[in-house]
């Protein structure tokens, strides 16, 4: 049965249960453990049948030692330790911080150090202009949250003349409006969007744009609304780490993703399968790797960066992505047609998202320091890099086609990619399995960033 898009005047409900900051509500969902930490999906992460082309899905999972939230914290790059030196809780040396991200991916030189999060500290430097990021419901600490943040890792600290909290009620991009109701999950995914849109791109001015449910008609007037804020700034990015089951409607939403001067980038989910608006010809989808640190302090450093592979946990959960079932293939996937056929494919690129290669945030409703993952973390990840990139294509076409210039089925990356060629991944029940490749692929796309050549 087709699925179509109905009106969102739905009332609020919350994903979870916030009487108590350990308590995740009965749609909350535990999943795999390794060492001393736990990973939780939130409620408003978990696909519910019911949900379809009614509410969105965030793609955030949260890890959580055994210790309890609250009971780790992130290195600082002033007094970053020496990696044999364990972190506070087992495996924590997995867990990216802004400059460990930026080494890997090439936005700073390398030293010979390995991007080991313990022993990093350049940080990038570079962004201007605005990146928007799209929320469902308020999140009441996000400058605040920013700030310690910024202050942990040594970012330039958020104010009145770089951050904005936005209302999407209010019609524009202004003041007003009316403060969206609450729920724990979306405000977790609000504030790692945006403390990672700022961590690649610090000078970059961040809006958060609140809108009043996770309904469709909500989310797609935040992002109207986002497009103004970003386009009055001159252009940047607009980065949605959210999406809906496809629907035979979603068509008549391309138009939405136009704004001249804004380019826009969403997740593909954290399982099989693709969503909107990734698979709109005019978003950048954004899919998910798992990076490779050491973990036998007898082989080297513990954390020491070694590579990066397709994030999989099987065949029910992993990065998202594969045909659209209604948008056809755009123009610029024309190297890749013999891959996807007559339909969009996706993803275009991907970086980290397992979880247990995540990167930390500050939250302080869930007790201040966790390590998060998802393609909610590519995806504000890949709008802070090509803000920084500082480009500034016309359009998501213009910037897609940038990416695609060089695609080719059966060779390494171009210049500014990581082709990942290890792990596998599933694009449906029909479709498990299917192996990264060289070259473009349903896994990771072009795949991971390397510098800002090509962006």
């Amino acid at each position: 049965m087709e699925r179509r898009w109905t009106s969102c005047l739905l009332s609020f409900c919350s994903a979870l249960t916030i009487a108590t900051v350990s308590s995740y509500g009965d749609r909350a969902v535990a999943q795999p453990a390794r060492g001393e930490a736990q990973v939780v999906t939130p409620g408003s992460s978990v696909p519910k049948p019911e949900d379809a082309g009614n509410h969105a899905r965030t793609n955030v999972k949260l890890v959580f030692p055994a210790s309890g939230i609250g009971s780790v914290a992130p290195p600082s790059p002033s007094n970053a330790g020496g990696p044999a030196e364990l972190p506070p809780v087992s495996g924590a040396y997995f867990a990216n911080t802004p400059a460990s991200l930026a080494c890997v991916y090439g936005l700073v030189p390398r030293s010979g150090d390995a991007c080991n999060p313990y022993v990093v500290t350049r940080n990038p430097s570079g962004g201007s202009r605005a990146i928007a990021v799209v929320e469902a419901f308020d999140a009441p600490n996000a400058m605040s949250d920013l700030a310690v943040f910024s202050a942990q890792f040594g970012l330039p600290a958020p104010s009145s003349a770089n951050f904005q909290v936005v209302y999407a009620s209010a019609g524009a991009c202004t003041t007003g409006g009316t403060k969206p109701g609450y729920d724990l999950g979306w405000e977790a995914e609000a504030s790692l969007d945006l403390q990672w849109a700022h961590a690649m791109a610090p000078h970059a001015t961040i809006y958060v744009v609140e809108a009043a449910s996770d309904g469709p008609d909500d989310l797609f007037a935040a992002v109207a609304v986002a497009s103004q804020c970003v386009a009055a700034n001159g252009g940047g990015e607009v980065s949605m780490s959210w999406g809906f089951s496809e629907a035979s409607g979603e068509t008549a939403v391309d138009s939405l993703f136009t704004q001249k001067g804004v380019v826009y980038f969403a997740a593909t989910g954290d399982s099989p399968g693709a969503l909107y608006p990734s698979v709109s010809p005019n978003v950048v989808a954004v899919g998910g790797t798992s990076l490779v640190r050491n973990p036998l302090p007898w082989r080297g450093n513990l954390g020491d960066f070694q590579g990066e592979v397709v994030w999989n946990w099987g065949p029910t959960e992993g990065t998202g992505g594969g045909p659209s079932l209604y948008e056809p293939r755009p123009p610029y996937q024309y190297l890749v047609k013999d891959i996807v056929g007559s339909s969009r494919g996706t993803p275009d690129v991907a970086a980290v998202a397992d979880p247990f290669t995540g990167v930390w945030i500050y939250d302080t409703n869930l007790s201040g320091w966790l390590v998060v993952g998802g393609t909610s973390v590519s995806t504000p990840v890949w709008a802070g890099i090509v803000n920084a990139a500082g480009r500034f294509h016309n359009s998501t076409a213009a910037e897609l086609a940038q990416i695609y210039a060089n695609a080719s089925l059966f060779q390494e990356a171009p210049r500014g990619f990581t082709d990942i060629t290890s792990g596998a991944c599933s694009i449906g029940p029909d479709f498990e399995g299917l192996l990264a490749a060289e070259g473009w692929d349903f896994c990771t796309g072009m795949g991971s960033p390397l510098g800002y050549f090509g962006k």
